[in-house]
């Protein structure tokens, strides 16, 4: 009145604006990632360290699938459930004392085996497509006669045949080579250093009989990548929404400044 000018100030509010709101939203979801991230992480590993074991594998008797000095996953198997084409981990003393022995299935219980037809390893009269070979060579570099397999025993070559000490190699032990299903404690799943992956099921076994199925080591990995990813993410929340808040405030207060 009188030409004074009079300037209403809004009273401030004790309550809890959107921001405030959103904030504690953010920081709750943030938490929950974390926690969530880190038992996927977490559990992860604790899975993986129940199902599987590390090898090294100290030959060549497996290359190219394994080469000495590889860092092998093997799943812990009973060795009923054993397969043909399957990569194992076994111990047999009548072969080496007190160390473990890779090698690859290739004929179990009441299976005839023999080397070779055409270059070609055949297992109950069926010519054998092994593609895991080296390239180049021939099953018949390891010829051997005709072998039945016992029942609960397996008979194991190695991929590099020529130079690989196998069944083979024990043909004339009173088990013709063959090692019992007993002996086998894990199944080779990948090979993980250096890196090569998982191993790839043989499918030229696949008309005998069905294959093994691969262990979880690929919804191991997911789980691993995905709780990491989910706790970084979480931790990160905090001073991210922290510096936009304080650059929130920083533009509302130039703007304030240059509206009077």
């Amino acid at each position: 009145m009188g030409g004074e000018s009079m300037t209403r100030t809004a009273p401030r509010s004790g309550g809890t604006g959107p921001a405030q709101t959103g904030g504690r939203l953010g920081q709750r979801l943030s938490g929950l990632a974390v926690a969530l991230g880190l038992v996927l992480f977490l559990g992860g590993f604790g899975w993986g360290a129940v199902v599987y074991r590390p090898y090294t594998v100290p030959t060549s008797s497996m290359t190219p699938t394994i080469d000495a000095g590889d860092r092998v996953l093997a799943q812990r198997v009973d060795g009923a459930d054993v397969r043909r084409g399957d990569v194992v981990v076994f111990e047999d003393k009548t072969w080496v004392d007190n160390a473990k022995v890779v090698k690859r299935v290739v004929a179990v219980g009441g299976d005839t085996v023999s080397c070779c037809t055409e270059g070609k390893l055949t297992v109950n009269g069926r010519q054998i497509d092994e593609p895991y070979l080296p390239e180049g060579s021939l099953a018949e570099l390891k010829g051997f006669g005709t072998v039945t397999v016992p029942e609960g025993r397996l008979f194991l070559l190695g991929d590099e045949r020529q130079g690989s000490l196998d069944s083979t190699a024990h043909l004339t032990d009173a088990a013709k080579g063959t090692v019992s299903r007993d002996a086998v404690s894990a199944r080779v799943d990948a090979v993980v250093w250096p890196w090569k992956g998982m191993l790839k099921r043989p499918t030229g076994f696949e008309p005998l009989g069905a294959l093994s199925r691969p262990g979880p080591l690929r919804t191991l990995e997911v789980m691993v990548i995905a709780g990491a990813v989910l706790v970084l993410g979480g931790g990160a929340y905090g001073p991210v929404a922290g510096r936009l808040s304080r650059s929130r405030a920083r533009t509302a207060g130039r703007e304030s400044a240059g509206a009077r």
